[in-house]
């Protein structure tokens, strides 16, 4: 399972998640909660785009110590091509299979 929450003492972790959605494509944004957010795309209050895909479910996240740097790193992988966000979703999921 992915991490859900990461909170150190008193500092609010970013995440950048990718979002799988019922067509298939891929949606990459960011929160401060992901299980929250999630939960807000699939009820359709979530954005535009995943308003008319659901349901959407978590294929990838990653954590960011404050708001500017994972904004950076949610443009970088907006600008990715498909095949390179899919292997970024792979590498994750070969390490939960690792741990597992």
């Amino acid at each position: 399972m992915l991490r859900m929450a990461v909170r150190l003492i008193g500092i609010t972790m970013w995440y950048v998640y990718i979002i799988r959605c019922r067509d298939g494509s891929l949606y990459t944004g960011l929160t401060i909660d992901i299980s929250r957010r999630i939960k807000e795309h699939n009820s359709g209050k979530g954005g535009s785009y995943t308003r008319i895909r659901q349901p959407v479910k978590l294929v990838y996240n990653e954590t960011h110590p404050n708001r500017a740097k994972a904004q950076k790193r949610e443009s970088e992988i907006k600008g990715w091509p498909r095949p390179k966000k899919l292997s970024l979703i792979s590498k994750q999921e070969d390490r939960l299979k690792i741990v597992k």
